[in-house]
Parts: structure tokens; C-alpha cells; sequence
């Protein structure tokens, strides 16, 4: 049984790989039950509590943003993000994704209180391990920018 349970794991990646491909294809559908099917089994297979299961949140929170179905993108990327600074630590790389990612859906919904100090743990985070001219780190530097011209703050 243990040998079945840790090839599942190759399988989810490939589950989750071909649904990010159909994602960039705009072929949504196609993606959503792949995404699902990788997310049951890695919770199944790793826990709950596992840096693969927050990759599988992450990229189905991703879909559904995608969709503009941003009621069920929330809790998936607050999940997301409540495993990877659990598990990884506050100041992972992975951790500042999550956050940017969070960020942004507030931002997108007009939610700027809210997405501002995200955008900026999101940076402090991605500088520090990354440096200030990293693309992901002028990434979230153009998206914390952003969020504050929509406030007339710049």
C-alpha cells in the first residue's frame, strides 16, 4: 500500500502540470477537474499540511481569479498562504507569493486596505531573498505601486 500511496505524488504533479497548460490555453473547464484530482491527492498522500498541497491551493486559487470566481479564490489562497508560512517560515519566497497572489485579488476587488500591507510583507520578503531587481521582486514592487495610485497615495 505504502509503494501505490508514493507513486500518486509523480501523478498529481503531472495532474497539476496538465491543468496549468490547459489554464494558459484559456481551456478552463478542462483545467478545473485536474486541478481538483491533484489537490485530493496530495492532501490524501502528503496531509494537509504540506508545501505541495499549498502549491495545489495556490494554482486552483489562480483558476478561479482567472474565471472571476473571486468568492471561491479567497479562502483557497488564504489557505495557501496559513500552510506555506507554517511550514516554510514567514519569509519564504513561496510565502511572498501567496501574498502577492491574495494581494491582488483584493486589489482587483477594490479591497486596497486590505491588499497594501500584503503587497508590502509580499516585497520586503521577495528583497530580501531575492534582491531588488529580481523580476518577481519588480513584479510586486509594480502591483504594491499600483495599489497605491488606485488610493492616490503614490
Amino acid at each position: 500500500m505504502r509503494k501505490t500511496m508514493c507513486r500518486l505524488t509523480p501523478v498529481a504533479t503531472s495532474l497539476n502540470n496538465l491543468a496549468g497548460l490547459y489554464e494558459d490555453l484559456g481551456r478552463y473547464e478542462e483545467a478545473e477537474p485536474l486541478y481538483l484530482r491533484s489537490l485530493s491527492i496530495r492532501e490524501k498522500v502528503l496531509g494537509t499540511q504540506h508545501p505541495d498541497v499549498a502549491t495545489s491551493l495556490n494554482n486552483l486559487a489562480g483558476l478561479y481569479y482567472r474565471q472571476g470566481r473571486y468568492g471561491e479564490a479567497e479562502p483557497l489562497y488564504l489557505r495557501s498562504l496559513s500552510i506555506r508560512e507554517k511550514v516554510l517560515g514567514t519569509e519564504h519566497s513561496h510565502v511572498a507569493q501567496s501574498l502577492n497572489n491574495l494581494a491582488f485579488l483584493y486589489d482587483s476587488l477594490g479591497r486596497y486596505g486590505e491588499a497594501e500591507p500584503l503587497y508590502r510583507r509580499s516585497l520586503s520578503i521577495r528583497e530580501k531573498v531575492l534582491g531588488a531587481e529580481h523580476p518577481l521582486t519588480k513584479s510586486v514592487r509594480k502591483n504594491y505601486r499600483a495599489c497605491l495610485n488606485a488610493q492616490h497615495k503614490s
